[in-house]
This record gives structure tokens, C-alpha cells and sequence, in this order.
């Protein structure tokens, strides 16, 4: 069914109604592989049916949502939460105010300081909700209202400029992590949420890939556990882990653990799989047990201490991309980029230099 553009008494219940609409059209379409509790995805979509009355009420169904296990709703809504709020305190009076000179302003200013695949991310997510709204309105005269956005000149996008790099722990800094982590307090999930951080840090897999391992993906090949990781587009790898580091934890976790329908090695109380917000939150716990302050301190930057040690021990690019599973070899290059004895031959060129040796 299809509705006017402006079809509620003013501007932040009109865009409310749309961004819901939109959220639920998402909702039925994204893939549904990883998805854990259905029941509580078809209560959210069945909510999305009546009128939501904030935004905030919306968050909360969307991250229910995320929960149940449907991947990829996030990348959609956090975008378009950032422009309701945005737009909403502009004071606009119609959506037919917005063009794509304002939305490249607001992209500008909800992006500033992200990473480049973050950016792009937001762009996709705008151009997909106006693409909708393109399709989905109807006026009294049978005609739609079309944006046909395109953002193509968005200067936040162009060329390869800005790219971040990872945040990621020294050597020393990984030392005082790891005792941290065998001290940190966690009653009766201590063992679980040990385990959990040492996969991701021994092994470099992503949160997501560590939370989605089940008893049987875990194999022994001789002096290592294997790993089976379904990770990005359902493409599986391997990887391996000395078995001196974690199997006697390991073994002692299996023993205690509430079996639960999906096997899953890790789960909650409830038997169902753990959130990746969680993990970053006792991530922090223990940067802060270890003095360690980073300026993210989620456990994804575990994954980029992996990376980036293993080539600081290696300098072997491939021997990353294969570990961590990318798909490109430029994904893993930006690895090298702490590679200090490089720099170190850098710098005694221009010591050589300014001495004027040959």
C-alpha cells in the first residue's frame, strides 16, 4: 500500500512513518541465515505494523532484531537514526524539503571521522531509504514524488584519502591484557568470557565468527585445535590454535556449559547466542584492569592486535589475508603500515642524507 509523501500532521511523525515502513521492508528481505529466535523477529515486524510513536521505541525493536540474529539491519537503521535526528531539529515542514544538497550535507556531518567502508555505508543506506521512498509514495493524482538522489559528487567518498588505521595493542601491551584477562572478575561466566576473548586475540577471527562457533566446528590436528569459521558471505576457513594455550580452559568450559539447541560453544543463560555489544563491553573491562586506554576499545580491535603482530612477526601479507580471512590482499595491506623497521630504513636514509654519504 502506498501513502502520500507527507502523510502524518508534521514533519517528524511523517519521516518516523517512513524510516518504520522502510525498516520493516528491510526486516523481510535481509538474509535470514543467521538468524536464531524467529519468533521474536516476527513480533518486531508484527509492532512495525501499528504506529511507533518515537524513534527511540524504533532503536529498541531494531536491536531486538539484531539480537534474534538478523544481520545487516544495523547498517541500514544507525544512518537513517542519524538523519532523523538531524533533520528533525532543522525544523523542516515537509519532505519535500529534502534534496541532495541537504543530504550531502548531512553526510558530511555524520561521517566526519569514520572509516571509508563506514562512509560508504551511510551513502548506500540514504540512496536505498530515498530509492524506496521513490517507489513507496503516491499523491492524490495517482503520481509519486521521486528524489532520484544519487549523491555521486558526495566528497566524502572519492578516491582512497582518509583511511583509518586500526587501533591494535603493542607487544607489552598484549602481555598486561592477557594477565588481565586471568584476572578478571566474572563470577560464575569467568571461564566463558575468557575463552571467548582468547579465541578472537589467539586466533585474529572476528567477534561474529567467535559467537557463531558450535562444539563441532572444534577438531584436534595434532599439536592444535582446529577451528571451522563460517565468516563473511558464508564462506568457511579454517584456523588453527595451539592446543597448549586454551584446551584445558576449553575442555573445562564444555564440561560446565548448559547444553543449548544450536550447539553453540558460547551462549547466555538462556542457551541462546551472546551479542557482540557484550563482548565489547567486558573487552573494556579488561583494558581497564590492564591501564590499557585505546580510542576503541571494542573487541574488534583484538582482531587488528592479531593481525597486526603476525606481520610485525612475519612479514608475510599473505599469511594475514589467509588468517583473517579477507578476500583482498589490499584489505590486509593496510597492516603493513606498522612495520617500524621500514621506517627505521627511512629514517637513516635521511640521517645519510643531511651527512652527505653516498
Amino acid at each position: 500500500m502506498k501513502y502520500p509523501l507527507d502523510c502524518e500532521n508534521d514533519f517528524n511523525s511523517t519521516l518516523l512513518f517512513w524510516i518504520c515502513r522502510f525498516v520493516r521492508a528491510k526486516l523481510n528481505s535481509l538474509s535470514n541465515k543467521e538468524l536464531k529466535e524467529p519468533k521474536i523477529l516476527q513480533e518486531v515486524i508484527l509492532k512495525l505494523t501499528a504506529k511507533i510513536e518515537d524513534i527511540n521505541e524504533l532503536d529498541l525493536l531494531v536491536k531486538q532484531a539484531r539480537n534474534a540474529g538478523l544481520t545487516g539491519i544495523n547498517t541500514y537503521f544507525i544512518p537513517l537514526r542519524k538523519l532523523y535526528d538531524m533533520f528533525t531539529s532543522q525544523k523542516l515542514y515537509s519532505m519535500k524539503q529534502i534534496d541532495e544538497e541537504l543530504l550531502s550535507d548531512f553526510l558530511a556531518s555524520s561521517t566526519g571521522g569514520l572509516s571509508d567502508a563506514s562512509k560508504k555505508n551511510h551513502r548506500m543506506a540514504v540512496l536505498s531509504f530515498f530509492s524506496y521512498l521513490d517507489k513507496q509514495n503516491e499523491e492524490n493524482d495517482s503520481k509519486s514524488h521521486v528524489y532520484n538522489i544519487e549523491l555521486k559528487h558526495w566528497g566524502g567518498i572519492v578516491g582512497k584519502k582518509g583511511q583509518k588505521l586500526p587501533e591494535f595493542m603493542s607487544e607489552n601491551e598484549l602481555k598486561r591484557f592477557l594477565e588481565a584477562v586471568d584476572k578478571c572478575p566474572f563470577k560464575s561466566v569467568a571461564l566463558r568470557n575468557r575463552l571467548i576473548v582468547k579465541f578472537i586475540i589467539y586466533t585474529g577471527v572476528r567477534v561474529s565468527e567467535a559467537l557463531g562457533l558450535k562444539i563441532r566446528d572444534i577438531t584436534e590436528e595434532k599439536d592444535c585445535l582446529a577451528l571451522r569459521i563460517r565468516g563473511k558471505g558464508n564462506k568457511y576457513r579454517v584456523v588453527l590454535i595451539k592446543r597448549s594455550l586454551i584446551e584445558k580452559e576449553l575442555r573445562e568450559h564444555i564440561e560446565i556449559s548448559l547444553p543449548n539447541k544450536d550447539g553453540l560453544l558460547f551462549c547466555n543463560r538462556n542457551g541462546t547466542r551472546l551479542t557482540q555489544a557484550y563482548v565489547s563491553r567486558i573487552v573494556e573491562q579488561m583494558l581497564v584492569m590492564a591501564g590499557i586506554r585505546k580510542e576503541k576499545n571494542g573487541a574488534h580491535m583484538l582482531r587488528h592486535t592479531f593481525a597486526t603482530l603476525l606481520y610485525h612477526r612475519r612479514k608475510d601479507i599473505v599469511l594475514v589475508q589467509e588468517a583473517l580471512g579477507h578476500a583482498s590482499l589490499n584489505t590486509s595491506r593496510i597492516y603493513t603500515h606498522f612495520d617500524s623497521n621500514k621506517l627505521k630504513e627511512a629514517a637513516n636514509v635521511a640521517e645519510e642524507f643531511t651527512k652527505g654519504k653516498a
